[in-house]
């Protein structure tokens, strides 16, 4: 009998600069392809991942990203809808699963999707209007045509079943893993990427991800302009430019902070870990997170975490993070005080981090993934 086929939409998976939902994209996919399953996969791709250009996505991953059918099938616009679609109708796979996108219109009866959050609805200001109609369309299409979703959090499952009235049954929460290379960066390797960025070991407040409105940086610069003590003391914004980000940059000229605040724009993940690394306090206060990747990174990199009591951040952060009312300025700044100047409580804070660490396995997130696929095959063939 003939291995079951399964496809996966690789495409987010390969983007150049990925945000947190297309590195999920691509290290659920790693580990599912790790696994001993007992089908086989296909990926499917705008663009040859090993060889398009001369810096291939792929160049150098997990040697399972080479050993698996590739399907690269180019088109200019509507990949997903008209390109994939057709290849579905072509050769369409046992089941498909879409790990950061949308499911194509043509698609095979055991599709599955993971639905990363609800932003757009919290926050509609935060997005442009053709962008929020894009994602709500998109999520109504992944609840509607699915087997299943994935949902990153219990947030993201109550928020679907609030705002679309979901069928709970549908919908299985699988956290997505912890990078487990992650470490703390030696002093040695971080004091050059801080003095790229002008900036002294352990004397500074860094956030990591994009410049946008959601993220609350505005408040941010205005809690830390009220908190610094500490002389030399700097905020790091790292992170690409996003939506409606001008009045974000201008806020730090406006407070005073033009010579305290560092915007580094889009780095890569060397960078990011060395400034993890080597920050006094990570401060992730967004309004709104269907998950919330930089705060496990902060903990696997050894940093205290200063984040927001509200959404998924106090489901993920668990007990190793400092919770605050995103929306008070005072309580960041009192938040942002009390890590700064209190070691036992930065102490404490990295050892209950590292522990909290354990509760994120990409492995086990792939078993489920996987698990619940096939379970939906072999109920397929009995029926």
């Amino acid at each position: 009998m003939s291995k079951a086929i399964v496809g996966i939409d690789a495409s987010r998976a390969l983007v150049p600069n990925p945000t947190g939902t297309e590195e999920y994209s691509r290290r659920i996919i790693e580990h599912l392809l790790r696994l001993e399953s007992g089908v086989r996969f296909r990926l499917y791709a705008r663009a040859n991942p090993f060889g398009c250009c001369p810096n291939p996505p792929l160049a150098a991953v997990d040697e399972a990203f080479r050993e698996v059918e590739w399907r690269i099938i180019p088109f200019p616009r509507l990949w997903t809808h008209a390109r994939l679609s057709w290849e579905m109708a072509l050769h369409r796979p046992d089941a498909l699963f879409v790990p950061a996108h949308v499911i194509p219109v043509i698609h095979p009866g055991n599709s599955f999707a993971t639905i990363h959050d609800l932003g757009y609805l919290k926050f509609p200001d935060a997005h442009p209007f053709s962008q929020r109609l894009y994602l709500d369309l998109s999520t109504r299409w992944n609840l509607a045509v699915s087997r299943k979703v994935f949902a990153v959090s219990k947030t993201t499952k109550i928020d679907l079943v609030k705002h679309y009235g979901a069928d709970e049954r549908k919908i299985e929460v699988i956290y997505p893993g912890a990078n487990e290379e992650i470490g703390r960066v030696s002093r040695a390797k971080r004091i050059p990427v801080l003095k790229k960025y002008g900036l002294e070991d352990d004397n500074y407040v860094l956030y990591v991800g994009t410049i946008q409105p959601r993220k609350n940086l505005k408040r941010l610069m205005e809690a830390f302009a009220r908190m610094r003590g500490r002389k030399g003391l700097k905020l790091v914004i790292a992170g690409k430019i996003g939506w409606k980000s001008e009045g974000i940059l201008r806020s730090a000229k406006e407070l005073g902070l033009s010579e305290a605040v560092v915007f580094t724009d889009y780095i890569p993940e060397e960078e990011k870990f060395a400034l993890l690394s080597g920050a006094l306090v990570f401060a992730f206060v967004s309004l709104y997170e269907g998950f919330g990747f930089p705060v496990l990174e902060a903990q696997a990199s050894g940093t205290p975490v200063l984040a927001s009591n509200t959404s998924s951040l106090p489901e993920v952060a668990g007990d190793g993070a400092l919770l605050v009312n995103p929306s008070s300025v005072e309580e960041i700044a009192d938040g942002l005080r009390m890590l700064s100047e209190d070691r036992m409580l930065r102490e404490e804070l990295k050892a209950k981090g590292k522990e909290n660490l354990k509760r994120f396995s990409w492995d086990e997130a792939a078993k489920k993934i996987l698990g619940s696929i096939l379970d939906s095959l072999y109920s397929t063939e009995v029926a």
